[in-house]
């Protein structure tokens, strides 16, 4: 075992349990403020309640995923239950529900540009030498400092891509649940019915292959601006 992998997994596994806590907290929160309390139990920014729920999706693939990609990457899931007739009866706030998710994934993004902004200014923190990788958006050369500046560029470069990911109108993600917030009752029906039987699959599938070409371009935009002025 990579003893290098090990010591990084601890920071790595926070920063993810840390935006996927947030993401399905606000989920649940915004469907409480709603009108559907199916989720209460999920308005926390405890994890655990969320690994109960999710234990493969939100542990164990994300720790393989780590070690299975050599340390560089993480992916994983969970969710926040909703009730369906709620869902119909409400489907703007529905929708506003869906939005939390990446909205909270967006606010996290910001929180860890700033702390690396600030990180920099004050010298604590200093741009990476070499190639830029999800996890060494800054750097610093040993201890705490260390720690801090791979923790805050995981944090920001996991949000980026979940809130990114997430926003892509397809079944399952967010997206999809996302888009009728600007439809009329009729238009809404046709676009839920367009996807309906294994369009979950299907969807994922596609929003995967789309993903991979489009959140390069704006990665390296994300990054500009995190670095404008320095």
């Amino acid at each position: 075992m990579d003893v290098h992998l090990l010591a990084k997994l601890p920071l790595w596994l926070a920063a993810f349990l840390l935006s996927l806590t947030c993401h399905e907290a606000a989920h649940a929160l915004a469907g409480k403020l709603g009108g559907d309390s199916t989720a209460a139990a999920q308005v926390t920014l405890d994890p655990l309640p969320h690994i109960r729920r999710e234990p493969f999706g939100a542990l164990v693939v994300p720790i393989l995923s780590f070690f299975l990609q050599g340390g560089g990457w993480m992916i994983g899931w969970a969710s926040a239950p909703y009730d369906p007739t709620w869902a119909s009866r409400h489907p703007r706030r529905a929708a506003g529900m869906a939005a939390a998710g990446p909205a909270a994934n967006f606010a996290l993004a910001l929180l860890a540009a700033l702390a690396m902004r600030i990180g920099i200014a004050t010298g604590y923190f200093a741009l990476p030498a070499g190639s830029l990788t999800l996890e060494t958006l800054v750097v610093a050369p040993d201890g705490v400092a260390q720690g801090l500046a791979l923790f805050s560029s995981v944090l920001f470069s996991i949000n980026l891509i979940l809130g990114c990911f997430n926003l892509i109108p397809l079944p399952p993600l967010d997206g999809y649940a996302i888009v009728p917030l600007v439809m009329n009752d009729r238009m809404r029906d046709k676009w839920f019915g367009l996807f309906s039987g294994g369009g979950a699959l299907m969807g994922l599938i596609i929003a995967w292959v789309l993903f991979d070409r489009l959140m390069p371009p704006v990665f390296r935009t994300a990054i500009g601006l995190l670095y404008t002025g320095i």
